[in-house]
């Protein structure tokens, strides 16, 4: 009886992996293949990592600070949500495109080009949103939760700016670096 387990666990392990081998055969037979994308650690201790991870903290906090109070009496504080909802969404993509290292698959985009224009964009944005912010104040009662969440989300949102035109700047110096090579 035993002799018959022992067969049957080794007929079953042949089966699994016959049927991995040709699972694999069949997504290549599609023209599909395996994914290759690899984590950069390198990437989060550099300097632009580490303003995308500062653009990302303090959009959260500047979203959901303003977010948990009643910022529809105030129409100006929807543009600081737009804002920083908009740009805070398109930098977590972007963070994980570059940890990932899904911008070398892509040669296609000029991706130094695309990191000025898009962070010089947002710190534009974000400044605007930083001053509404703060005028607004003047409609927020003193004492009240959601002056002080004001208060920080002002606060926030000019840190997120300092973040995004420093990653520009660092954009700028490493798109100018290779131009000159070239």
């Amino acid at each position: 009886m035993e002799i018959d387990s022992e067969s049957r666990t080794d007929s079953t392990s042949t089966s699994t992996a016959t049927d991995r081998t040709s699972k694999s055969s069949n997504i290549e037979s599609l023209g599909l293949s395996h994914s290759k994308l690899a984590y950069d650690g390198n990437f989060i201790r550099s300097a632009s990592g580490v303003f995308m991870t500062g653009e990302i903290v303090f959009g959260l906090l500047v979203w959901t600070l303003i977010g948990g109070t009643e910022y529809l009496h105030v129409p100006a504080l929807g543009w600081v949500m737009f804002v920083s909802v908009f740009y805070w969404v398109l930098t977590v993509i972007l963070f994980l495109i570059y940890l990932t290292m899904a911008h070398t698959r892509i040669p296609q985009i000029p991706w130094k080009i695309l990191g000025i224009c898009f962070n010089g964009s947002a710190s534009v944005l974000y400044l605007t949103a930083a001053v509404i912010c703060a005028v607004s104040l003047n409609v927020a009662i003193r004492g009240r939760y959601y002056f002080i969440s004001w208060v920080a989300s002002t606060i926030f949102a000019s840190l997120a700016m300092v973040c995004y035109a420093g990653n520009t700047v660092v954009n700028f110096k490493s798109w100018r670096s290779k131009s000159g090579e070239t």
